[in-house]
């Protein structure tokens, strides 16, 4: 190994959209719609916008950041020189890590929900066995481990879509009738759509992964933005006609405690083994745990590189260009995580931790033009914008707290 060597730029737009939206694909509905119906009932599909719209302003931030600075580590450098601090870049960086690897584990546990519908097979075993074969492909390049989660992500995208079409005259009579995108008439019902947004949340972590390989993108200042733009959008989209969806074509009972929701969904309107959907789903679930360990590897990676972290941790490996010591240290923290702890339980101290980093992101943005600009400029879109920002992050953070 080398500490001299660089990351290799191996991602093109395409994959690096893939990228993002498998990440975002897989944390989601395919494993926490039925969580986010529990607690918000018939309002799923607005708790899944209002995540969108926070995620938005967010999404701006970082796809003007990451322009700007193109680095591993991004979230860490843009705290750093925008509220020019070092620690509180530092505790940022360490954010992003507990994140990328809490949200795997997440992800992992609810890879076991799909796989018991094959084999009834301990659930420690499973999770042990999916996440060291994870870490490997991760380690073998940059390239190699994306390009499958590319094609993984298509699958993704397919399964939905069979979802979609099974469920389509559910989702005409709920788009035509309007029941399912009624606005909240009392308080509990709008607590209930800000705890589902909370929980939802959690289903559009992945786009800020994108930033973590920048140094591995093809023209990243182009591209980069360009492929947080489309993987938010479309994900957006699909969560929105799914909640619709999965809302109506189970009881909320039902769908609310499934391990397993899109192939009970499946069952309830074919009537046909869930076997094909079920594979689909785990291939989708994998595929969000495998960005999930690529984009913390790099955090890891970045702030070893800046002397945050020793920088043994910094290097590269000249065969796969991976950093591979910081691979098997995200790898190991995840197993530990997705060994002890629940899913649900791991997505809310995900969605928690991950409005506090983006709210932190935003106000980096904010100082920096703030300091550029004198003014009527100081009011323009890229400032006010990512001040909007931070103001959601805080409202759902408290929210989240204090039961309104």
């Amino acid at each position: 190994m080398s500490q001299d060597q660089k990351l290799q730029r191996k991602l093109s737009l395409p994959l690096i959209t893939f990228y993002g939206l498998g990440t975002i694909l897989g944390a989601g509905v395919y494993v926490l719609i039925g969580k986010v119906a529990g607690v918000a009932g018939v309002y799923s599909p607005l708790s899944f916008l209002v995540a969108a719209t926070i995620a938005g302003f967010s999404a701006y931030t970082y796809s003007h950041l990451s322009r700007r600075y193109p680095k591993s580590a991004g979230e860490v450098v843009y705290v750093q020189h925008g509220l020019k601090s070092h620690h509180l870049a530092s505790l940022v960086g360490f954010l992003v890590l507990a994140t990328g690897s809490i949200s795997a584990a997440a992800i992992s546990r609810g890879f076991v929900g799909y796989l018991q519908i094959f084999w009834q097979v301990d659930s420690s075993i499973a999770i042990t066995l999916l996440l060291v074969s994870l870490g490997g492909l991760a380690i073998l390049g940059i390239a190699q481990s994306v390009g499958v989660a590319a094609l993984v992500t298509l699958l993704e995208i397919g399964g939905l879509m069979i979802i979609l079409f099974v469920c389509r005259e559910d989702l005409g009579q709920g788009l035509s009738s309007g029941t399912l995108l009624q606005l909240p008439t009392n308080s509990a019902a709008f607590a209930g759509v800000t705890a589902g947004a909370f929980l939802a949340f959690y289903s559009y972590i992945g786009f800020e992964d994108m930033v973590n390989v920048a140094e591995e993108v093809i023209h990243v200042e182009r591209n980069l933005p360009i492929a947080i733009f489309i993987a938010l959008t479309v994900s957006t989209l699909l969560y929105f006609l799914m909640a619709i969806a999965a809302t109506s074509a189970l009881p909320l009972e039902q769908l609310s405690a499934s391990d397993a929701p899109l192939a009970e969904i499946f069952v309830a309107k074919t009537g046909y083994s869930p076997e094909v959907i079920s594979l689909i789903s785990m291939l989708a679930v994998v595929n969000g745990a495998l960005v999930q360990i690529i984009m913390a590897s790099r955090v890891i990676y970045g702030m070893a590189k800046d002397s945050k972290l020793p920088p043994w941790l910094s290097k590269v490996n000249s065969h796969t260009g991976t950093p591979v010591r910081a691979t098997l240290l995200v790898t190991a923290a995840v197993l530990v995580m997705a060994l002890f702890l629940k899913m649900e339980a791991l997505a809310k101290l995900t969605s928690g931790i991950t409005l506090t980093i983006f709210g932190l992101v935003n106000l980096a943005l904010v100082a920096i033009e703030w300091r550029t600009r004198s003014g009527k400029q100081r009011f323009s879109k890229i400032i006010v914008l990512p001040a909007i920002g931070a103001c959601l992050c805080l409202w759902m953070l408290l929210s989240s707290v204090l039961k309104f």
